[in-house]
């Protein structure tokens, strides 16, 4: 299959290529897509097509146009075997269900299609690579996962799996590492025409590793060498590596399991982790100067980038926590959402992130106001909705006189609100959903430490029916949550300990 043939998009060979096995995902998701009204989903990020969703995965650009697939089970809004759902769009905002692209349906993937990337070949044809998991019952009665890399071509709609799959196995893995960690490879092509890849993986000791490996044709691997090592910095097992060049820079991009917290930087649990530095293209050698958190709310992780046509380097992570799954209601249709896509650059050795510049063709209705003055509570005509691009600045009424707290609540009514509050003293931003409507003991709180000089500070708050994110300072952080708030909740108000001065401009958000 590394060779160009043609073959493969006669329908005859179309039609052998699906088994039974996605035959029947794809039959169920067309029939049970069509229970899920447009209300019932978010406006203007991707949801599952049906049932359960995870990792954002094959963010890629292909004919013309972006596709996204995402770890799926279709069956139930539960995590269960998982395939590989599918989404194609023009402007990263709307998008089309595609069918279902892959399903645990051979030897080597058995028990699940984990994710992986996508990347177009010269001869036009879609590779998508993978992790494929076997479980494997030892002699003691225990399970093991198995985990090796396989790689699926296509058109952009069916994919056929390598023949010589799986590409990588445990006999590709530095010496002592575990062939149960091993998953979520990321591919590039470089200028001279040969492939790269990275994959999360688990040594002997010190937590995980970054390996990268190396083909001539994106078909054949051989391991090149251990990338990055976290010798028991950052959590236990990194997961869902990107690695990329950025203004200049070497930016790795991993979701470490387990971690421990640090100060406002890192929370416990599963959480983000990027680290930026040079790269020497010559020798594949990364060397780190800068660490932090991606996201700094409750829900993101496993993001992954697409390099645009245009040049913009953009990313997209699933906006849900693994601690916090249980959330909804599981006899809904669907779960799981991603992200907005968000712009990235790097400013003074930090990762900078921005909603996508197409988000801004969405808006409608501007309302506006300047120099507001508030000490207490207050709320503005034409300021609310639960489909909302909101920009506001704040600093103190009077420069000798800093103001104790802020706070704006949103998706409110009489009885729930999600708020974001913050404390200049110590420049603290929380996002707090406790009132959102969860009767559940979960994390309902994040703070962050943020930049902010006389208790100045620009927030940008984006709502879209069942999330909030939040970009700090023109995207020196970003926080994201998951709400499931009634969405006749859709109050917006404001309340300040201090007088505060604001000027804030609302759109709201149309799907185009």
């Amino acid at each position: 299959m590394g060779e160009p043939d043609s073959s493969w998009l006669k329908e005859g060979r179309k039609a052998d290529m699906i088994s039974q096995t996605l035959r029947e995902a794809r039959k169920y998701e067309e029939v049970f897509e069509k229970m899920i009204g447009e209300e019932e989903r978010p406006g203007f990020h991707l949801s599952a097509r049906t049932g359960w969703m995870n990792d954002p995965n094959g963010f890629s650009f292909y004919k013309g146009k972006y596709h996204l697939f995402y770890q799926y089970h279709p069956f139930d809004s539960h995590w269960g075997p998982m395939h590989w759902g599918h989404a194609a769009s023009s402007d990263l905002l709307n998008w089309e269900y595609l069918p279902a692209a892959l399903a645990p349906d051979e030897v080597y993937d058995r028990n699940g299609c984990f994710s992986g990337s996508a990347i177009p070949l010269p001869d036009g044809r879609h590779l998508l690579m993978y992790t494929g998991v076997a479980r494997e019952r030892l002699g003691n009665g225990a399970v093991n996962d198995i985990q090796t890399q396989c790689i699926a071509v296509g058109d952009g709609i069916d994919y056929e799996k390598y023949g010589k799959n799986p590409v990588l196995d445990e006999k590709d893995l530095p010496q002592g590492s575990s062939r149960c960690d091993f998953r979520d490879p990321k591919i590039w092509q470089k200028e001279d025409g040969s492939y790269r890849c990275v994959v999360g993986n688990r040594p002997g000791e010190g937590g995980g590793q970054i390996l990268l490996f190396a083909s001539p044709d994106g078909f054949q691997w051989h391991l090149e060498k251990v990338l990055v090592s976290n010798n028991n910095r950052f959590g236990t097992m990194w997961e869902c590596p990107d690695f990329f060049l950025l203004d200049g820079k070497g930016v790795l991009l991993t979701s470490p399991t387990d971690m421990l917290p640090v100060g406002f930087e890192y929370h416990n649990g599963n959480g983000t982790l990027c680290l930026i530095g040079d790269f020497d293209q010559e020798t594949d050698s990364f060397t780190e100067q800068n660490h932090q958190a991606i996201d700094y709310g409750i829900d993101f992780y496993a993001p992954q980038t697409v390099l645009t046509p245009d040049g913009r380097r953009v990313m997209i992570g699933w906006m849900q926590n693994w601690d916090t799954c249980n959330m909804r209601d599981q006899k809904v249709a669907w779960f799981g959402q991603m992200s907005l896509p968000r712009e990235l650059s790097i400013k003074d050795g930090r990762l900078i992130q921005k909603p996508v510049r197409e988000l801004e063709k969405l808006r409608q209705g501007e309302v506006a106001y300047r120099d507001v003055s508030i000490d207490g509570t207050a709320s503005l005509e034409g300021i609310q909705g639960r489909m909302v691009d909101m920009e506001l600045e704040i600093r103190p009424e009077r420069e000798e006189e800093a103001y104790h707290k802020f706070a704006v609540r949103f998706a409110q009514n009489g009885q729930y609100y999600t708020s974001l509050s913050f404390h200049p003293r110590d420049s603290i931003l929380k996002i707090d959903r406790k009132f959102s409507g969860s009767r559940r003991a979960i994390i309902h709180q994040r703070r962050s430490l943020v930049n902010s000089k006389n208790g100045k500070l620009k927030l940008r708050i984006i709502l879209d029916r069942f999330s909030v994110e939040v970009f700090v300072n023109d995207g020196e952080q970003a926080l994201s949550a998951i709400l499931y708030t009634d969405q006749a909740a859709d109050g917006i108000s404001f309340l300040s300990d201090g007088a505060v001065k604001m000027d804030i401009v609302k759109y709201g958000l149309l799907r185009g």
